[in-house]
């Protein structure tokens, strides 16, 4: 039987072609609906429907998410991974319909509704990195997570970097991002018939049953120790989260008002420079791990570059400044997968799902907190300092390095203590 590495690429890679022409069809949706003469209205208005439509976003997956992700780890592998994609599809098609018929801006909220009842990106993701987890052993899995990772920033590139010039097309007939849209549309349909019907999975290839046999074996202490990194880790991964999710967000209507004020072409381009970090991060892995740098430290540098990139953006006034902040984080990708590879090796093989799953809900419920302080934060500075919220991020990425260097220190303690039990 083929492993899973044949079938879950094209996946991952459809899939997020289909969520990049989404993404920048929605925010010029959203530009052109909330235009007005008055730059500091529109960018309000711009700034309290993203608010309200990723609070809606990352509350609604909770429930759908937990109850896929147990399915799951039943055996049931594809399961987290199809019924969101029959999210996608719905919700996408409603913003098709939205352009097509002229609907008002507030339909748009049914949108993340529809996509979290379905577990949204929550379930699917954590699906998918639960199929990387038991098809891989611990010594390569930080690299194998993050080769999904890669493939998923290649297709974000690519499909960001045509989006602009895709919703500037239209004909008699039809509206400006329609045929954007369609595509999107057809894409995630294709995604839905692969996995149901193409997509194998081998669910006998379970390297983390070598772990539960070493943690059945017996180390002292070894659960304990466990709990406290999982917590650490967990904690460092939501300071992280709100770092990079609050400043991604503000930084989508950033660059839609003076002095950048971009359209779709540039909208396109910078959500394609973001996929690049994809690839630069993946780099960053492989030649970290080839140096034998041990997981928690590869962690703390892709964390440096995100905070010294994000705190650059704070003072960037063009477009090629922009770009520049962007290439300082190169690494900021890094921490995420690595702090997942970090959980697998924590727990069970046969309750991968369930931890990754609530890795992303923590993520969600943190940030149902913190996206109205951003948001807010960010409209009151808008005539003085709008960047003030980056180097809020900036802050928050330090904060997460806290816990983070402390897993590293018991981790390195707790190498020592096995390598003279074995001896």
């Amino acid at each position: 039987m083929m492993s899973y590495r044949t079938y879950i690429a094209p996946l991952v890679f459809c899939a997020q072609v289909a969520s990049s022409f989404f993404d920048t069809g929605l925010q010029m949706v959203v530009k052109q609906r909330c235009a007005n003469p008055n730059r500091d209205i529109e960018q309000q208005a711009i700034t309290n429907f993203n608010m309200v439509f990723n609070m809606v976003l990352k509350f609604m997956p909770i429930v759908p998410a937990i109850l896929l992700a147990r399915a799951g780890d039943k055996g049931y592998r594809k399961v987290p991974i199809v019924v969101p994609l029959v999210g996608y599809f719905l919700s996408r098609g409603l913003l098709l319909l939205d352009i097509l018929l002229e609907w008002p801006l507030q339909v748009l909220y049914a949108v993340p509704v529809i996509h979290g009842l379905c577990g949204g990106f929550a379930s699917y993701w954590a699906g998918v990195m639960a199929l990387v987890s038991v098809s891989s052993n611990e010594e390569e899995r930080s690299v194998r997570i993050m080769r999904t990772e890669l493939v998923y920033g290649i297709a974000g590139f690519f499909g960001s970097l045509s989006s602009g010039h895709l919703f500037d097309l239209y004909t008699v007939g039809l509206q400006q991002g329609a045929i954007l849209s369609s595509l999107s549309v057809l894409l995630y349909f294709l995604c839905l018939l692969y996995a149901l019907f193409f997509l194998r999975i081998d669910l006998f290839s379970v390297p983390g049953e070598r772990q539960e046999r070493r943690e059945s074996a017996g180390i002292i202490n070894h659960v304990a120790r466990d709990k406290i990194n999982i917590a650490l880790l967990f904690v460092s991964g939501i300071l992280y989260d709100i770092a990079v999710a609050g400043g991604m967000e503000m930084l989508g209507a950033y660059v839609l008002k003076d002095p950048l004020n971009w359209g779709a072409t540039e909208v396109g381009y910078g959500n394609a420079a973001g996929s690049l970090l994809f690839i630069t991060s993946f780099l960053g892995v492989k030649m970290f791990t080839r140096c034998s740098v041990r997981d928690e430290s590869m962690v703390m540098i892709g964390m440096v570059s995100f905070a010294t990139g994000i705190y650059f953006m704070a003072f960037v006034t063009t477009t090629p400044m922009y770009f520049l902040a962007r290439t300082v984080t190169l690494f900021a990708l890094i921490p995420m997968p690595t702090i997942r590879s970090l959980l697998s090796k924590q727990v069970k093989g046969t309750s991968y799902g369930m931890t990754f799953v609530m890795l992303q809900l923590s993520f969600k419920l943190a940030s149902l907190v913190t996206t109205p302080i951003y948001t807010k934060i960010y409209q009151a500075t808008l005539d003085t300092f709008p960047g003030f919220v980056f180097i809020l991020s900036s802050i928050f990425t330090v904060l997460s390095m806290i816990p983070i260097s402390f897993v590293g220190c018991r981790s390195a303690r707790q190498d020592g203590y096995e390598r003279i039990q074995g001896n």
